[in-house]
């Protein structure tokens, strides 16, 4: 296929910091809608853990198999376009849901709703990631990997914790859940559609960004991309690496929100909504966001390789302060605080290391498509252990479930002993 710039002259690459900020919090708006939003109103709803977990496992399929389609975004028209077009379509299918969640009944819309919303959001990463890449060398993207992950996390400050503090007093004042929760979803799609508008004045035109100027026109043209990917020297403990390293997380975070609002009968701690939405999704968030941002600076400094084994620890070993949870059961909220705050901050550390590792791996012809895969092999690692952990959980109860999880950290800690690795990476040096 034939490839030609968008214009005859590419636009100047906007300054980074005018959009990417912006863009990673749109791309993390969708996913916490989808991943948690839907998580925590479930709860609310008296839906089990069991069905929580499986519910949430099938809405996380998209990411997981985005790579099929991130070769159609990579061969049809640019990134950027794709970009604008995936917001404003997310902006009214959030009004959609805000609509679908009010009508009493069963939760099949809701869930066909929240379903479409997670392609649409799986797309948009594919396109976002593709124009992050091709705008910005590498130095700037090791170095903006905490800057994107903390606009990232304001974006789940605003789901998690404002939305959901909201919808808790919504609750209190209206004495409906579904009332409370279709407003809470209307005001996050004007949110969303604001910044739709806004991208559409700032995001850049980097030559990088082409269209084709023929359509696709052979599985062989779209293969290609794909096999080289696993042509790739090492690709078997990369993979290992991108499946393992957060299998502990991927079991943890799927129970959170519903270990936080369950019964202290049942092995939870019984905060109401609000509480969940400022322990979890506000100081929590803000800790993982600091720990990132510490993360993409050490890196950018020293490289990935010097900071590679604090980053995985730090991202399993606080785990167990769940475990100290479920054993201790404290009722003071700021102990709740402390603990679940330190957790996140461990995982934004942590999970720098993951992210810096997936540029690494995509790097050269093909980035989009290959970066596609890392996050959907990413997805992967997330969606298939939650979606057992609620079962696991319904059948030890949370005090074991914990203490399993921290067993999970250990195939994460040896896969990463075995990563083909640059010690320089992330300083602006090639593998």
């Amino acid at each position: 296929m034939t490839a030609a710039p968008e214009s005859s002259a590419a636009e100047p690459v906007r300054g980074p910091w005018w959009w990417v900020p912006t863009l990673y919090f749109a791309e993390a708006v969708p996913m916490v809608v989808v991943t948690f939003l839907a998580t925590v109103m479930f709860k609310r709803l008296d839906v089990s853990n069991r069905e929580i977990t499986l519910i949430a496992g099938w809405l996380y399929l998209p990411w997981v198999i985005k790579p099929a389609w991130s070769m159609v975004v990579e061969g049809v028209s640019t990134r950027r376009r794709w970009t604008l077009a995936t917001e404003v379509l997310i902006a009214a299918g959030l009004g959609l849901l805000a609509v679908v969640v009010g009508v009493a009944g069963p939760l099949t819309a809701t869930i066909a709703v929240l379903a479409v919303l997670a392609l649409l959001s799986a797309t948009h990463d594919v396109a976002a990631d593709g124009l992050y890449l091709a705008a910005l060398d590498a130095k700037q993207q090791a170095f903006f990997v905490g800057i994107r992950g903390t606009a990232y996390r304001i974006a789940n400050v605003v789901g998690r914790g404002g939305l959901v503090m909201l919808a808790g007093a919504l609750e209190t004042a209206l004495g409906d859940v579904r009332s409370a929760w279709r407003w809470a979803y209307a005001i996050l799609a004007g949110v969303f559609l604001a910044t739709a508008g806004y991208h559409a004045a700032v995001l850049p035109r980097p030559a990088g960004d082409r269209r084709h100027t023929g359509p696709v026109v052979s599985f062989a043209a779209l293969g290609e991309p794909v096999v080289s990917f696993f042509r790739k020297p090492g690709i078997a403990r990369m993979l290992a690496f991108l499946l393992l390293y957060r299998l502990a997380e991927a079991q943890l975070v799927s129970l959170v929100s519903p270990f936080l609002l369950d019964d202290r009968a049942a092995g939870g701690l019984g905060l109401t909504t609000s509480q969940v939405g400022f322990v979890y999704g506000t100081l929590g968030i803000a800790m993982l966001s600091l720990g990132g941002i510490l993360g993409g600076i050490l890196v950018a400094r020293d490289g990935l390789g010097k900071w590679l084994w604090p980053m995985a620890l730090a991202i399993n070993l606080p785990n167990l302060a769940y475990v100290w949870l479920a054993a201790a059961q404290p009722e003071s909220l700021w102990a709740i605080s402390l603990a679940v705050g330190l957790e996140q901050l461990g995982y934004g550390f942590g999970f720098t290391a993951y992210m810096v590792y997936c540029m690494v791996v995509a790097r050269g012809e093909h980035q989009t498509v290959h970066y596609a895969l890392c996050t959907g092999f990413m997805a992967a690692g997330m969606m298939l252990p939650g979606m057992v952990s609620g079962w696991i959980q319904e059948t030890v109860g949370y005090r074991m479930f914990f203490t399993l999880v921290m067993a999970a950290t250990i195939p994460g800690l040896v896969a990463t002993a075995f990563i083909p690795l640059d010690p320089a990476e992330g300083r602006g040096r090639a593998a």
